[in-house]
C-alpha cells in the first residue's frame, strides 16, 4: 500500500522516478524498489 501511495503521489505532482529520487537525496533505483515493493527502508 505505501508503494502504491509512492507511485500515485510521485505521478500526481508530474514528477519522475529520476526527479523524486534528486529531491530525496536517493538514487533512481530505490524510487523504483520502493515502488515495486522491494525495499521500504
Amino acid at each position: 500500500m505505501l508503494n502504491e501511495n509512492i507511485k500515485r503521489i510521485r505521478k500526481s505532482k508530474g514528477l519522475s522516478q529520476e526527479e523524486l529520487a534528486i529531491k530525496l537525496n536517493v538514487v533512481r533505483q530505490t524510487v523504483s524498489k520502493w515502488e515495486n515493493g522491494v525495499s521500504l527502508r
